[in-house]
């Protein structure tokens, strides 16, 4: 079975503003581990902006999700914090809390206006965000001759894959990860570019983040 997209900030917070009918709306969103930070990133938003009118929040903890918490704040139940949950939720995004506060400013919205408000907040926020989406790669480590070098890492250039680090003693070891279906390819480049002279060692599983090309949606009800 495949494994859901795991996507999360490329950094550890970030803040977006917008009004809407004289609203103030700020989304204050960061990445955590565990609940604890959560809480305290929720507790701190809810100092510096001590003035306003609602600290509406919603977070997920874990690669599954296994914890999931919200709260309206005082905004009618349904309206604020579950729309934001489902924003984070199919968007796939991990190990983040999001805290969308609330200035009033004296137009009142009804039930429809405050989810697209909430839910807009938190999707029009990650659009101006970096985010990051954590794959599994092989780490793999090609040692050659120095004579072979510039070969191998002009291939490995063209073909886009970027090299963890290089050690040069008395041969040079190049460390990349690849998933497993690039394998075939870079050993043949290997061979090739050192005429069988070079050696190929397949090691184990490490998580990479690439950075995330696509488009963040305010969908506030569960994709199938």
């Amino acid at each position: 079975m495949e494994q859901e997209p795991y996507i999360t900030l490329a950094n550890h917070q970030g803040r977006y503003e917008q009004t809407i009918k004289k609203s103030r709306f700020i989304l204050d969103i960061a990445r955590i581990q565990d609940e604890g930070a959560a809480t305290d990133y929720i507790e701190a938003i809810r100092k510096q902006e001590r003035r306003a009118t609602h600290h509406v929040w919603a977070y997920l903890i874990g690669d599954d999700s296994r914890t999931q918490r919200y709260s309206d704040d005082g905004e009618p139940a349904g309206t604020a914090g579950v729309p934001m949950l489902e924003v984070l939720k199919n968007n796939h995004l991990h190990d983040v809390v999001a805290v969308v506060t609330r200035y009033f400013g004296g137009i009142k919205l009804g039930a429809g206006g405050l989810i697209r408000a909430y839910a807009g907040t938190v999707a029009d926020g990650l659009t101006t965000l970096p985010l990051v989406e954590r794959q599994q790669r092989r780490l793999v480590k090609l040692t050659v001759d120095y004579k072979h070098y510039d070969v191998l890492k002009n291939w490995l250039l063209h073909a886009n894959i970027k090299s963890i680090q290089t050690q040069f003693d008395v041969m040079v070891t190049i460390e990349i990860a690849i998933p497993d279906r690039l394998l075939g390819q870079v050993e043949q480049a290997l061979n090739d570019s050192t005429a069988g002279q070079g050696r190929l060692t397949v090691e184990s599983y490490m998580d990479v983040e690439l950075p995330v090309v696509g488009n963040i949606h305010s969908q506030t009800m569960s994709l199938k």
